[in-house]
């Protein structure tokens, strides 16, 4: 079965009705989760991207007061969880800003569960990446944003202790 273009589901849906459009939308969310999630966001959150932020910053910070101190095994796959619920947030924005400041905010969270249980490789590379991804995403920025947000990583770069 062949699945249609962007461009052929786009003059579909212009021909459609605003009630039926309703209905598609609501079949869509009805499908999956994460469908829902995203339609939230747009609807309700979109317009106000610093509470937004602030949100998924709380949500982060929830999640790792949570974390479970058993084992490295079961700490790493924590973080690894709270790290993918990030990434799907990040992804519903596709803002640098967001992005930038939710991973910012995921490393400080990483370095203090680095400092409060044992010191792990696995925790470590993983801050290494998202310092690594944060540099990446700084490219995209206006020069005062990117100075502003390197004095952040470079502060966080001293707190890290090998």
């Amino acid at each position: 079965m062949r699945i249609a273009s962007l461009i052929e589901i786009k003059k579909e849906l212009k021909q459609k009705t605003n009630s039926e459009l309703t209905n598609l939308i609501i079949k869509l969310t009805k499908h999956k989760v994460e469908n829902k999630e995203l339609l939230a966001y747009l609807l309700f959150e979109s317009e106000d991207e610093n509470y937004f932020i602030l949100k998924i910053q709380s949500e982060i910070d929830l999640h790792f007061a949570k974390i479970n101190p058993k084992s490295n095994y079961i700490i790493n796959k924590n973080i690894r969880k709270i790290n993918r619920y990030m990434i799907k947030q990040i992804r519903f924005s596709k803002r640098k800003e967001t992005e930038i400041s939710l991973r910012l905010h995921f490393c400080k969270n990483l370095i203090e569960t680095r400092s409060k249980y044992n010191q792990n490789n696995v925790r470590h590379q993983m801050l290494i990446r998202q310092i690594e991804l944060v540099r990446k995403a700084l490219t995209n920025l206006h020069e005062d944003l990117q100075f502003d947000y390197e004095s952040e990583i470079t502060q966080l770069i001293e707190k890290i202790e090998f």
